[in-house]
């Protein structure tokens, strides 16, 4: 199982929102590339990049900063605001390993395909983001604050016959929360979807968490907060997901 150690950018500035409230930051320094080598240095193989600026007004994209850090020698993983086939473009430009689209993904999903057979199922993820309504994962869009009119098994149907193969799942209840990851949510994902890898990512926040996320079946864990408030290490992260 894959660790993706998490970088949220604003302005500059590293940043966890709590329930992804711009309202609700914690700020954790504004040396991206100092942390970024740190977890190269204790074994990490990827990055997760969100640019929340990027997210929250397109015309002020991190690019540079971004494609610093795909020059360390780690796979970068971003997204934030992606919206067009241009915006893929330049991030792919820049280095990046995979791009991760959100929004679009949801609500215009034959563009997305569109964007997955020309670019390839290896160098695009789709970010379906959901809210629990019980037992039911509904996707949610603009940055979280829209929900949509589908559930999140419609949605995966309608790329059936597509390449999408990545797929980042964030239960938003427990974004930033450090409440526990939905382990149980993505242990039916992947059952029910066993040709996507899936990504967890919300509520880790301890290495227990992890464990339990590795018998899920999902195929990485996204970590940002915990790692921040040194609940655990990088190394010690990667030793557990790989059941050492």
């Amino acid at each position: 199982m894959q660790l993706y150690p998490a970088i949220d950018l604003l302005d500059g500035q590293i940043v966890r929102l709590t329930h992804g409230d711009f309202d609700a930051v914690t700020a954790y320094g504004d040396d991206p590339v100092k942390v970024a080598k740190a977890w190269r240095d204790e074994g990490a193989d990827w990055l997760h990049v969100v640019d929340l600026s990027g997210a929250r007004d397109g015309a002020r994209r991190q690019t540079d900063t971004i494609a610093q850090l795909c020059g360390l020698g780690l796979k970068v993983q971003t997204g934030g605001g992606v919206r067009s086939a241009d915006d893929v473009a330049r991030l792919l430009d820049a280095g990046v390993s995979r791009v991760i689209v959100g929004s679009m993904a949801v609500i215009a999903p034959d563009r997305f395909s569109d964007w997955l057979d020309r670019i390839g199922g290896e160098r695009l993820i789709a970010a379906l983001d959901v809210r629990m309504n019980g037992d039911v994962a509904v996707p949610v869009v603009k940055g979280w604050t829209q929900a949509s009119t589908t559930t999140l098994d419609a949605l995966m149907a309608k790329y059936l016959d597509t390449p999408l193969k990545h797929v980042l799942t964030t239960d938003v209840g427990r974004d930033g929360a450090l409440k526990g990851p939905s382990t149980a949510l993505y242990a039916r994902l992947a059952k029910d979807w066993p040709d996507i890898a899936w990504q967890a990512s919300g509520g880790v926040s301890a290495l227990a968490d992890l464990t339990a996320l590795r018998s899920s079946g999902a195929e990485g864990a996204i970590v940002g907060r915990a790692l921040y408030e040194n609940r655990f290490t990088v190394r010690e992260a990667i030793a557990c997901l790989r059941g050492a």
